[in-house]
Protein backbone atom coordinates (compact mmCIF):
# COMPACT_ATOMS: atom_id res chain seq x y z
CA UNK A 1 0.00 0.00 0.00
CA UNK A 2 1.61 3.11 -0.69
CA UNK A 3 2.45 5.19 2.04
CA UNK A 4 0.36 7.83 4.11
CA UNK A 5 1.98 11.34 3.63
CA UNK A 6 2.14 13.41 6.06
CA UNK A 7 -0.02 16.39 6.09
CA UNK A 8 -0.19 19.90 7.82
CA UNK A 9 -2.81 21.01 10.22
CA UNK A 10 -5.67 21.96 8.87
CA UNK A 11 -4.87 25.84 9.60
CA UNK A 12 -6.87 28.35 11.06
CA UNK A 13 -10.11 29.76 10.06
CA UNK A 14 -11.14 26.60 7.55
CA UNK A 15 -14.75 26.36 6.71
CA UNK A 16 -16.73 23.78 9.27
CA UNK A 17 -20.15 22.81 9.34
CA UNK A 18 -22.51 24.81 10.96
CA UNK A 19 -19.93 27.60 11.79
CA UNK A 20 -18.81 30.65 10.06
CA UNK A 21 -15.95 30.55 7.48
CA UNK A 22 -13.08 32.64 6.73
CA UNK A 23 -13.16 34.24 3.02
CA UNK A 24 -11.04 32.39 0.46
CA UNK A 25 -8.53 34.39 -1.36
CA UNK A 26 -10.33 36.62 -3.75
CA UNK A 27 -13.57 35.71 -2.48
CA UNK A 28 -16.02 38.31 -0.41
CA UNK A 29 -16.77 37.93 2.62
CA UNK A 30 -20.74 37.57 1.53
CA UNK A 31 -19.78 34.90 -0.83
CA UNK A 32 -18.10 32.59 1.52
CA UNK A 33 -21.49 33.19 3.76
CA UNK A 34 -23.46 31.95 1.02
CA UNK A 35 -21.22 29.16 0.20
CA UNK A 36 -21.28 28.25 3.78
CA UNK A 37 -25.10 28.61 4.33
CA UNK A 38 -25.59 26.49 1.25
CA UNK A 39 -23.60 23.12 2.76
CA UNK A 40 -25.11 23.98 6.17
CA UNK A 41 -28.54 23.15 4.40
CA UNK A 42 -27.12 20.43 2.69
CA UNK A 43 -26.11 18.95 5.42
CA UNK A 44 -29.83 18.51 6.78
CA UNK A 45 -31.78 18.15 3.86
CA UNK A 46 -31.67 17.01 0.19
CA UNK A 47 -30.27 19.56 -2.36
CA UNK A 48 -33.83 19.22 -4.26
CA UNK A 49 -35.44 20.50 -1.05
CA UNK A 50 -33.27 23.63 -0.69
CA UNK A 51 -34.74 26.63 -1.83
CA UNK A 52 -33.39 29.97 -2.38
CA UNK A 53 -35.14 31.53 0.31
CA UNK A 54 -33.53 29.19 2.66
CA UNK A 55 -30.10 29.55 1.46
CA UNK A 56 -30.83 33.80 1.69
CA UNK A 57 -32.38 33.25 4.87
CA UNK A 58 -29.55 30.95 6.39
CA UNK A 59 -26.83 33.12 5.05
CA UNK A 60 -28.43 35.99 6.67
CA UNK A 61 -28.45 38.16 2.96
CA UNK A 62 -31.48 39.36 0.63
CA UNK A 63 -32.89 36.85 -2.48
CA UNK A 64 -31.49 40.08 -4.29
CA UNK A 65 -27.69 39.96 -2.93
CA UNK A 66 -28.16 36.63 -3.15
CA UNK A 67 -29.36 36.46 -7.26
CA UNK A 68 -26.10 39.15 -7.73
CA UNK A 69 -23.86 36.20 -6.61
CA UNK A 70 -25.39 32.91 -8.30
CA UNK A 71 -27.61 32.20 -10.57
CA UNK A 72 -28.21 28.72 -9.22
CA UNK A 73 -27.22 26.03 -6.91
CA UNK A 74 -25.11 24.64 -8.97
CA UNK A 75 -23.01 27.87 -9.38
CA UNK A 76 -22.97 27.74 -5.38
CA UNK A 77 -21.78 23.77 -5.66
CA UNK A 78 -18.85 25.13 -7.94
CA UNK A 79 -18.09 28.09 -5.57
CA UNK A 80 -17.30 25.11 -3.33
CA UNK A 81 -15.49 22.78 -5.44
CA UNK A 82 -13.34 25.85 -6.44
CA UNK A 83 -12.75 26.97 -2.99
CA UNK A 84 -11.60 23.25 -2.54
CA UNK A 85 -9.21 23.16 -5.41
CA UNK A 86 -7.45 26.47 -4.28
CA UNK A 87 -6.54 24.76 -0.93
CA UNK A 88 -5.55 21.45 -2.02
CA UNK A 89 -3.14 23.69 -4.46
CA UNK A 90 -2.12 26.46 -1.55
CA UNK A 91 -0.80 22.68 0.27
CA UNK A 92 1.59 21.41 -2.25
CA UNK A 93 4.15 19.43 -0.60
CA UNK A 94 7.29 20.53 -2.39
CA UNK A 95 8.93 17.89 -0.99
CA UNK A 96 6.83 15.02 -3.04
CA UNK A 97 8.08 16.07 -6.53
CA UNK A 98 10.85 13.38 -6.35
CA UNK A 99 7.83 10.37 -5.86
CA UNK A 100 6.47 8.54 -8.31
CA UNK A 101 3.50 9.45 -10.06
CA UNK A 102 1.39 7.30 -8.21
CA UNK A 103 2.66 8.83 -4.52
CA UNK A 104 2.02 12.51 -5.55
CA UNK A 105 -1.72 11.87 -6.46
CA UNK A 106 -1.97 9.45 -3.58
CA UNK A 107 -1.10 12.91 -2.09
CA UNK A 108 -3.01 15.69 -3.49
CA UNK A 109 -6.31 13.16 -3.37
CA UNK A 110 -5.64 12.59 0.74
CA UNK A 111 -5.16 16.30 1.00
CA UNK A 112 -8.39 16.93 -0.78
CA UNK A 113 -10.08 14.47 1.63
CA UNK A 114 -8.61 16.30 4.24
CA UNK A 115 -10.12 19.36 3.03
CA UNK A 116 -13.82 18.43 2.61
CA UNK A 117 -13.99 16.38 5.91
CA UNK A 118 -15.99 18.99 7.55
CA UNK A 119 -18.34 18.82 4.93
CA UNK A 120 -18.85 14.70 5.14
CA UNK A 121 -22.75 15.24 5.94
CA UNK A 122 -23.48 17.77 3.05
CA UNK A 123 -21.24 15.61 0.44
CA UNK A 124 -23.19 12.26 1.94
CA UNK A 125 -26.27 14.09 0.72
CA UNK A 126 -25.67 15.61 -2.25
CA UNK A 127 -24.45 12.14 -3.70
CA UNK A 128 -27.56 10.54 -2.20
CA UNK A 129 -29.59 12.82 -4.08
CA UNK A 130 -27.06 12.81 -7.57
CA UNK A 131 -28.38 8.80 -7.49
CA UNK A 132 -31.92 9.89 -8.00
CA UNK A 133 -31.31 12.89 -10.59
CA UNK A 134 -29.41 12.02 -13.60
CA UNK A 135 -29.10 15.74 -14.37
CA UNK A 136 -27.79 16.42 -10.98
CA UNK A 137 -25.19 14.21 -11.41
CA UNK A 138 -24.00 15.06 -15.14
CA UNK A 139 -23.82 18.61 -13.73
CA UNK A 140 -21.18 17.24 -10.37
CA UNK A 141 -19.71 15.26 -12.45
CA UNK A 142 -18.73 18.56 -14.97
CA UNK A 143 -17.80 20.24 -11.75
CA UNK A 144 -15.82 17.11 -10.43
CA UNK A 145 -13.89 16.80 -14.03
CA UNK A 146 -13.19 20.42 -14.17
CA UNK A 147 -11.49 20.00 -10.57
CA UNK A 148 -9.77 16.67 -11.40
CA UNK A 149 -7.55 18.28 -13.88
CA UNK A 150 -6.37 20.85 -11.62
CA UNK A 151 -5.57 17.74 -9.33
CA UNK A 152 -3.40 15.99 -12.04
CA UNK A 153 -1.60 19.21 -12.70
CA UNK A 154 -1.04 19.15 -8.94
CA UNK A 155 0.57 16.29 -9.35
CA UNK A 156 3.02 17.23 -12.13
CA UNK A 157 0.79 14.29 -13.95
CA UNK A 158 -0.17 16.05 -17.55
CA UNK A 159 -4.25 16.77 -17.62
CA UNK A 160 -3.89 19.07 -20.88
CA UNK A 161 -5.61 17.57 -24.39
CA UNK A 162 -8.16 15.22 -25.43
CA UNK A 163 -5.81 12.54 -23.51
CA UNK A 164 -5.82 14.66 -20.50
CA UNK A 165 -9.40 15.25 -20.11
CA UNK A 166 -9.86 11.26 -20.28
CA UNK A 167 -7.72 11.00 -17.19
CA UNK A 168 -9.55 13.69 -15.69
CA UNK A 169 -12.57 11.81 -16.47
CA UNK A 170 -11.13 8.94 -15.13
CA UNK A 171 -9.82 10.30 -11.48
CA UNK A 172 -13.48 11.70 -10.93
CA UNK A 173 -14.54 8.53 -11.51
CA UNK A 174 -11.96 7.11 -9.74
CA UNK A 175 -12.51 9.55 -6.61
CA UNK A 176 -16.50 9.51 -6.38
CA UNK A 177 -15.57 5.36 -5.71
CA UNK A 178 -13.62 6.28 -2.96
CA UNK A 179 -15.86 9.42 -0.82
CA UNK A 180 -18.31 6.31 -0.71
CA UNK A 181 -15.90 4.34 1.59
CA UNK A 182 -14.35 8.09 2.90
CA UNK A 183 -18.23 8.60 4.21
CA UNK A 184 -18.41 5.89 6.64
CA UNK A 185 -14.92 5.94 7.65
CA UNK A 186 -15.17 7.09 10.98
CA UNK A 187 -11.46 5.56 11.82
CA UNK A 188 -9.37 9.30 12.65
CA UNK A 189 -7.07 7.01 11.46
CA UNK A 190 -9.22 6.51 7.89
CA UNK A 191 -7.25 3.34 7.57
CA UNK A 192 -10.43 2.17 5.39
CA UNK A 193 -10.35 5.22 2.91
CA UNK A 194 -6.45 4.52 2.60
CA UNK A 195 -6.53 1.00 1.39
CA UNK A 196 -9.14 1.97 -0.96
CA UNK A 197 -7.75 5.05 -2.54
CA UNK A 198 -4.46 2.55 -2.64
CA UNK A 199 -6.58 0.07 -4.53
CA UNK A 200 -8.19 2.56 -6.52
CA UNK A 201 -4.60 4.57 -7.89
CA UNK A 202 -3.21 0.59 -8.66
CA UNK A 203 -6.50 0.47 -10.55
CA UNK A 204 -6.48 3.40 -12.36
CA UNK A 205 -2.51 2.90 -13.14
CA UNK A 206 -3.15 0.10 -15.44
CA UNK A 207 -6.18 1.63 -16.82
CA UNK A 208 -3.62 4.33 -17.73
CA UNK A 209 -1.26 2.31 -19.40
CA UNK A 210 -3.93 0.64 -21.50
CA UNK A 211 -4.80 4.42 -22.42
CA UNK A 212 -1.23 4.90 -23.29
CA UNK A 213 -1.01 1.84 -25.25
CA UNK A 214 -4.82 2.69 -26.87
CA UNK A 215 -2.88 6.11 -27.80
CA UNK A 216 -0.67 4.86 -29.66
CA UNK A 217 -2.63 2.71 -32.32
CA UNK A 218 -4.28 5.96 -33.79
CA UNK A 219 -0.85 7.27 -34.14
CA UNK A 220 1.16 4.04 -35.19
CA UNK A 221 -1.49 4.15 -38.17
CA UNK A 222 -1.06 7.23 -39.19
CA UNK A 223 2.57 7.02 -39.13
CA UNK A 224 2.52 3.73 -41.65
CA UNK A 225 -0.16 5.96 -43.71
CA UNK A 226 2.99 8.61 -44.14
CA UNK A 227 5.35 5.82 -45.23
CA UNK A 228 3.14 4.13 -47.32
CA UNK A 229 2.33 7.48 -49.34
CA UNK A 230 6.30 8.66 -49.38
CA UNK A 231 6.86 5.14 -50.61
CA UNK A 232 4.54 5.52 -53.68
CA UNK A 233 6.42 9.25 -54.17
CA UNK A 234 9.37 7.78 -54.74
CA UNK A 235 8.83 4.51 -56.60
CA UNK A 236 6.76 6.65 -58.96
CA UNK A 237 6.96 10.50 -58.61
CA UNK A 238 4.99 10.94 -62.39
CA UNK A 239 2.55 9.34 -60.32
CA UNK A 240 0.94 12.66 -59.62
CA UNK A 241 1.14 14.23 -62.49
CA UNK A 242 -0.03 11.90 -65.06
CA UNK A 243 -3.03 12.06 -62.55
CA UNK A 244 -3.56 15.34 -63.32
Amino acid sequence: MARRPTRPQQPAGTPRSGGSATPPAGATPQTDIIVSAFLELLAEKRFEEIGFADIAKRAGVSLAELRDKYASKIEILSAHMRATDRAVLAGIDDGMAEEPARERLFDVLMRRLDTLAPHKQAIRSLQRSALCNPGLGFAINGLAVRSMQWMLTAADITAAGPKGMIRAQGLSLLFASVLRTWIDDDDPGQARTLAALDRALASGQRWAGFLDDLCRIPQAACNVRRALRRGRRRTDPGEETAAA
